[in-house]
């Protein structure tokens, strides 16, 4: 009799979120009070090694369980898939989540039930680094080109990248990626940090956090911008004083401004030098960024966190609309969908800086941009990962951080499990943390 192979046999979910508004952590034009937080899914299996898959999706707190319910809604397309399949094939399941016709209809491909397919698809990428004893981005690294090239889903892109055109690719990446990994492991992938220019924080606080930053090795730091230009223009002066000529401030209006305003807020703060404006406008004006990017140079237009999924990504690209491609590990159909936009990047030659300004998406990201150095773009040139300095410690491999390099992760998987405890403390709303905040706020 043929032994069963192993599978899926649960899907559990949960609702965790962190108290970053009582700090103003994570605090920009738009957002102003976010509670940083977790949909999170774990994919149980029967194997005899015990493995399971980790994913998640990042809200800023309220609306995090209808997250959780989108996940939930998946349950029954993954529970009882094989998981040998599922790791030999993620594309498979990414395929049939976003190709299913009721699903679809949600979308397509895009919002919260995108999000929760991509959680899940990062799930079976941790499954499977677990299972091949490798972190993902040496998984990426060390897979067959043609391999690769068929985890990409060319539907609605084949007019700016063929799947031959992504083996080509992918096959010139593989030139040197040996030498490049041992680099890697040596001196790790450059960051840039967010950690001193939350708008909530005090010009005192942005001042010492962004002299910290310099003295810890970073050579780019990032404010947010947008809710008062004559504060913007005090806070980027003392920004520039604490930090020197030397060294790049980007900044962010997180989608605040019209086009117009746009223009003239970010030529308004152009003496300050600022190295790119991200997310000026809607991420879904395509056209309004290009008419951005025109009126703005020399600063560059970077944005990406909120574009829903390759074919925006696509379109921004074809429009010479952005200098910088900010994809995030969590806002579109997980690994197998930002492979179809590195691969875009790298035909276009876009740096890619991704954006990690939330919980766990350091984590996450870190894999994406050490596989495009390794066996994609051969270069970190212009290219940096975003590092904000919290909730790591909630992670059982968190990022690490020297002299403002990611150091490349050794654990296997994708690095996003988050601790148990972590869990029972930050569940909402019936974790530890969030059972006494209510009962203070009703004593």
């Amino acid at each position: 009799m043929t032994a069963r192979s192993a599978r899926i046999t649960a899907l559990e979910t949960y609702d965790v979120r962190f108290p970053t508004s009582r700090e103003l952590d994570g605090s920009d034009a738009m957002n102003p009070d976010p509670d940083y937080s977790a949909a999170y899914v774990v994919l149980h299996t029967d194997d005899g090694d015990g493995l399971s898959g980790h994913g998640f999706t990042f809200t800023i707190g309220r609306g995090n369980d209808v997250q959780v319910a989108a996940l939930e809604a998946l349950r029954p397309h993954v529970v009882g898939r094989s998981v040998d399949e599922l790791c030999a094939d993620p594309a498979s399941l990414g395929r049939d989540l976003t190709g299913d016709s009721q699903l679809r209809w949600l979308g397509p491909e895009k919002g919260v039930i995108h999000m929760a397919i991509g959680a899940v698809v990062n799930a079976v990428w941790d499954l499977a680094g677990r299972r091949a004893g490798k972190p993902v981005w040496q998984l990426l690294a060390d897979a067959d080109p043609a391999w690769l090239a068929d985890q990409v889903d060319y539907r609605y892109i084949t007019d700016a990248l063929t799947r031959d055109e992504a083996v080509t690719l992918l096959t010139q990446g593989k030139k040197g990626a040996t030498e490049r990994a041992a680099k890697l492991r040596t001196r790790g992938y450059p960051g840039y940090t967010t950690s001193p220019g939350w708008l909530g924080y005090s010009d005192e606080k942005l001042t010492r956090l962004a002299e910290e930053a310099v003295a810890e090795g970073f050579t780019q730091i990032k404010l947010k911008v947008g809710a008062d230009l004559g504060d913007d223009i005090r806070r980027l002066r003392a920004a520039r004083t604490a930090v020197g000529p030397d060294i790049r401030i980007a900044i962010d209006a997180n989608q605040r401004w019209d086009v117009a305003e746009a223009v003239e807020w970010t030529n308004a703060l152009a003496e300050f030098a600022p190295y790119w404006i991200e997310e000026p406008t809607s991420p879904d004006d395509i056209l309004g960024h290009a008419t951005v990017r025109r009126a703005v140079a020399p600063v560059k237009v970077a944005t990406g966190e909120h574009v829903q999924n390759r074919i925006v990504f696509k379109q921004l690209l074809q429009a010479g609309a952005i200098d910088v491609l900010q994809l995030d590990a969590a806002r579109v159909g997980g690994v197998n969908e930002n492979l179809a936009i590195l691969l875009l990047a790298a035909k276009f030659g876009v740096p890619v800086c991704p954006h990690a300004g939330g919980v766990g998406l350091c984590e996450l990201v870190q894999h994406l941009s050490m596989f495009d150095y390794v066996a994609l773009s051969g270069t970190t040139e212009d290219r940096v990962i975003e590092y904000v300095d919290h909730l790591h410690e909630h992670f059982l491999a968190p990022v690490v951080l020297n002299d403002g390099h990611y150091t490349a992760p050794t654990t296997p998987g994708f690095s996003a499990e988050i601790h148990a405890e972590s869990i029972a403390e930050y569940r909402y709303p019936d974790g530890a943390f969030w059972v006494a905040d209510l009962n203070e706020k009703a004593a």
